[in-house]
């Protein structure tokens, strides 16, 4: 398995903008430092200052994690193209991240973009798209035939569990357990995603690949195909 990753990247808020890197294991783990400050979270979206205590420099916080800001960073994705072999292209990413909406209901905003940078043309997520397995399958759908994203979220060892899942790195990989995934056709019953969910090896971002990938064709687990039918 791949050791880690490093995201160069971005941070601005209502105090200024400064560049950042973020780094990830590609699982449930990243790191940064703001400010001089080091924050950690198993999400973007869920970054908080390391020792648990409100860093003494300005940030806006909210649930222990940081809000009111832009979070900004470039990703590296493989994407095969058929004839040609596999590509690394990069996906940038920014994620805005509202204020405190009131007690007990969130950030008032939260909007996640992505763009694919490929062949001299940009392709990005639709609007409303709030998470990165929503994200990915848009761009999956508007890339030229042929051309196919490489990564977890497009792997056939990989689900979501059913309860729902957050922005990211919350897709659970099954290559320990191939067999049993094989069968998995629904939620319940003996051959139910619920049924095999406790041998999954981990869990992993959408963003990640290792060298067990295998792209997702005829068997769709529980969460379906890649990309899904937009009208799902």
């Amino acid at each position: 398995m791949s050791t880690g990753q490093f995201w160069p990247g971005r941070y601005t808020d209502r105090h200024g903008s400064e560049a950042v890197v973020f780094e990830t294991d590609g699982r449930e783990s990243i790191r940064t430092t703001i400010r001089g400050v080091p924050f950690e979270g198993s999400s973007m979206d869920d970054l908080g200052a390391l020792g648990g205590e409100p860093p003494d420099t300005p940030f806006a916080f909210f649930d222990g994690a940081l809000c009111s800001c832009l979070l900004q960073w470039e990703v590296p994705l493989s994407v095969a193209v058929e004839g040609q072999g596999v590509r690394t292209e990069v996906l940038d990413c920014a994620l805005r991240l509202g204020g405190p909406a009131g007690p007990g209901r969130g950030l008032d905003a939260e909007t996640l973009t992505t763009t694919l940078r490929f062949n001299g043309r940009e392709y990005r997520n639709a609007e409303g798209d709030d998470d990165f397995e929503d994200a990915l399958n848009e761009i999956q759908r508007r890339l030229p035939d042929g051309v196919r994203l490489r990564a977890c979220i497009s792997c056939a060892w990989s689900d979501y569990f059913p309860a729902g899942h957050g922005l990211m790195a919350q897709l659970a990989c099954f290559r320990d357990a191939k067999d049993r995934y094989r069968q998995v056709d629904g939620k319940h019953g003996p051959r139910g995603i619920f049924a095999v969910w406790a041998e999954h090896t981990e869990s992993v971002q959408e963003t990640w690949l290792c060298e067990e990938f295998e792209q997702r064709t005829t068997h769709t687990g529980y969460r379906g195909p890649f990309p899904y039918r937009a009208w799902r």
